[in-house]
């Protein structure tokens, strides 16, 4: 019917789609990608005709998760080696700004619709803690774990010679701060590329059945709303001490993500019939 969890809002358990993506990672002929703007539908689509139908015609298909959700569509960014991030599966979509160069800063990736909650998350970390965050869109994450295998393989059977290096792990070689990957997907789609990304790791999905609701309570219940982003990004930074320890509760509380829950808190709720 369409991808994500939470998209298609109104079909309930029968057509919420977060694990179309796990199932193409086991078969070596797909290429799958999770694109979030026309651009990059635009490089991949292209490349995909040419591999499918050029003149080496390669014995693949390609297979593109789109969302049935309107959103803003902006203009191609001016990034050196944009069409090689977006075809290998990763490229730095937008840096965080604005809180200098020693504040604490956090790294999330994000595919497909979630890029948007990301860019949102992104203010959201500026505005109200001072936390900067590179977002970056991920384009396969199965791309990604590909690569990175095939660079493991050369690595074991040609000793002696020069190491290979995961294209996910040079891209982010110089990145700061813990990573946060968001999707629509299972957290075992993100997950795939977990042990070759540097630092700490941390991944937000659907994971779960789906549920008939609007587009927001369905993120906000599978926590992968910016509000949840947020909070996760704080929790991360907390762990390392770079924030205060208790601003993920301050933002629990402050974005009302079931602040009734934390420990310590007085429980509220009346008996029936009092």
């Amino acid at each position: 019917a369409t991808a994500g969890r939470t998209t298609l809002n109104g079909e309930g358990l029968q057509h919420q789609d977060g694990h179309s993506l796990l199932l193409a990672s086991t078969n070596p002929a797909v290429v799958a990608y999770d694109p979030a703007f026309s651009y990059e539908v635009a490089f991949i689509v292209e490349d995909g005709l040419r591999r499918m139908y050029g003149e080496s015609p390669e014995d693949v298909f390609f297979y593109l998760t789109v969302y049935n959700e309107p959103s803003p569509q902006p203009a191609m960014p001016e990034l050196p080696d944009l069409r090689e991030g977006v075809l290998r599966g990763l490229y730095r979509y937008s840096a965080g700004h604005g809180n200098g160069d020693s504040g604490p800063r956090a790294q999330v990736l994000a595919s497909g619709i979630a890029v948007r909650l990301a860019m949102d998350a992104q203010h959201l970390l500026l505005e109200h803690w001072g936390v900067a965050a590179d977002i970056w869109s991920v384009t396969s994450w199965n791309e990604l774990r590909r690569d990175a295998i095939a660079c493991e393989e050369h690595n074991l059977m040609h000793p002696g010679q020069d190491l290979r290096t995961p294209f996910v792990s040079s891209a982010l070689s110089s990145a700061t701060g813990p990573v946060i990957a968001v999707s629509d997907w299972m957290r075992a789609v993100p997950d795939g590329i977990s042990r070759w990304v540097p630092g700490d790791w941390t991944s937000l999905g659907t994971d779960g059945f789906g549920r008939s609701d609007t587009r927001a309570a369905l993120r906000r219940h599978f926590r992968i709303d910016p509000e949840s982003i947020t909070v996760a990004v704080l929790t991360e930074l907390a762990r390392r001490g770079e924030v205060d320890s208790d601003a993920p509760r301050q933002a629990i509380e402050k974005y009302q993500l079931g602040s009734e829950d934390l420990p310590g808190n007085k429980d509220t709720t009346e008996a029936v019939g009092e």
